[in-house]
């Protein structure tokens, strides 16, 4: 293998792990509104906090009170990259405050230092679902203009203080996750906004997209300002969408779909709305406020790289049999989505699809040219802590060793530019989707379960001696 300098390492997000919810002069993010739900069972978003309701990110894993002992195990691993996040509240707690907390910049400081110590660069995302609770409820969030201040505020505050620290940043994580405009806990996550009765979903998502994207920008033209060395990109979830079969109906079905995936990075990484997304503007009547001045700021503040989450391919037909189709939909926002017969799917019914991870790879470069970076991707699964105190996850080794090789051969045969790869929840931590703890991605476990109960000891499962060898190869061990 060929690579060189590759950032080999773990994917966290604050508000997953760090727990700390209310520490050091922290405030309440969307997120700390959500309770636990499960399999099948969406999470609730409550007004305030109820005293008779259960939080997991409040306390999460607890990385806020063992953060010395959680990197040493992450040296032990050899990471050499960890990519998290900054939590918003712990800097700016209601979020349109004039001064920053200190007692929280002080605490990434320490985190930073701590991994910078051992060897491990953070690679940091400024907002990964925790916008401030107070700019979701007096200022509706991303549906207000003000708010594009307020993070440019944040941003410029973490990128000077951290400015001789972090070299690689990302602005928004999984920004398009928000396409999905049926799902309600994505638009709430993404952008602190709650669809009213009577609106249109699509025309809200367009504005509130509009004003996020022109926080990003702002944001990258503040940075490299701050520090030209800065490298500065954008953050997609990419399920690419495969037709159903070589029908044209089906490939232009597919072709059409995948105007959901490319949006965000078409305006991120080119500057300017694509054709097909101003037709649908014009068509459907919207009306945004997107001024010639933003459009200037948009050209000006485009990114680096593509940083994106690998997880699952789908499908879509472009005509569904509701009497059988509609069976096998799968989750992704495509009321024609249906299951690929060729492939498994992970035990809570996302398809697992190592080749598509090489095909995105190919996907993207092809059409964006610039370098990319795999900050996620990983399997979620249910662990067993055996008598022995060991977990034998091959399947997660098996999942991770398949998509790696996948990458490696888009470098190697395809000619990728990759920046590097982490390695999604590296160590356990409460799912996103599920607030779940027995959806486990770590190669690391932590003794904690669904209801909040567990010793907090860390362990070593199977998967980490297979990564720590994967990682001081680079990568050659996959060929033995």
């Amino acid at each position: 293998m060929t690579i060189k300098n590759f950032l080999w390492g773990g994917a966290l997000a604050a508000h997953q792990f760090e727990g700390g919810w209310n520490k050091g002069g922290k405030g309440p993010s969307v997120v700390d509104v959500m309770t636990a739900g499960a399999h099948g069972v969406a999470r609730q978003i409550t007004q305030d906090i109820e005293p008779d309701k259960f939080y997991p990110n409040h306390t999460a894993i607890d990385f806020y009170h063992n953060y010395k002992e959680d990197i040493k195990l992450f040296a032990e691993l050899g990471l050499k990259c960890l990519r998290t996040s900054i939590a918003w509240t712990r800097i700016f707690p209601k979020g349109d405050e004039l001064e920053p907390n200190e007692e929280g910049l002080k605490f990434y400081d320490n985190v930073f230092d701590e991994l910078i110590a051992n060897g491990i660069e953070p690679v940091i995302t400024l907002s990964h679902f925790e916008i401030p609770l107070h700019l979701a409820r007096e200022y509706g969030g991303f549906r207000n203009r003000k708010t594009v201040d307020f993070f440019e505020r944040f941003a410029k505050t973490c990128f000077e203080r951290y400015k001789h620290k972090v070299k690689y940043w990302m602005t928004f994580n999984e920004i398009n996750n928000q396409m999905d405009t049926n799902n309600p806990i994505f638009f709430w996550t993404n952008s602190g906004v709650q669809v009213k009765s009577g609106e249109n979903p699509k025309e809200v998502l367009y504005q509130v997209a509009h004003y996020e994207l022109l926080a990003s920008a702002k944001a990258v033209i503040a940075g490299k300002k701050i520090n030209p060395d800065f490298q500065i990109g954008c953050m997609i979830s990419h399920v690419p969408i495969y037709p159903y079969s070589c029908n044209p109906d089906d490939m232009m079905a597919a072709e059409i779909a995948m105007h959901q995936r490319f949006f965000f990075p078409d305006v991120h990484v080119r500057g300017y709305y694509p054709s097909y997304a101003l037709k649908e503007f014009e068509r459907e009547g919207y009306k945004l406020d997107i001024t010639q001045e933003d459009l200037a700021i948009l050209k000006q503040g485009t990114v680096d790289y593509i940083g994106f989450s690998y997880y699952m391919s789908t499908v879509v037909k472009a005509e569904v049999n509701e009497k059988h189709d509609l069976e096998n939909i799968v989750n992704g926002a495509l009321p024609n989505a249906v299951d690929n017969p060729y492939i498994k799917s992970s035990d809570w019914g996302w398809p697992i699809d190592p080749e598509g991870l090489r095909y995105t790879l190919n996907r993207l470069y092809e059409r964006y040219q610039l370098p990319l970076f795999i900050v996620e991707n990983g399997f979620g699964a249910i662990d067993q802590l055996e008598h022995d105190l060991q977990i034998h996850d091959q399947p997660r080794i098996e999942y991770l060793a398949a998509h790696i090789k996948a990458m490696l051969t888009a470098i190697d045969y395809d000619g990728v530019d990759i920046i590097g790869y982490t390695a999604w929840g590296i160590i356990d931590v409460v799912s996103f989707t599920t607030g779940e703890m027995k959806k486990r991605y770590g190669v690391i476990y932590v003794d904690r379960d669904n209801e909040g109960n567990g010793t907090m000891k860390r362990y070593k499962k199977d998967s980490f001696k297979w990564y720590q060898e994967v990682i001081k190869s680079n990568g050659e061990s996959l060929k033995s």
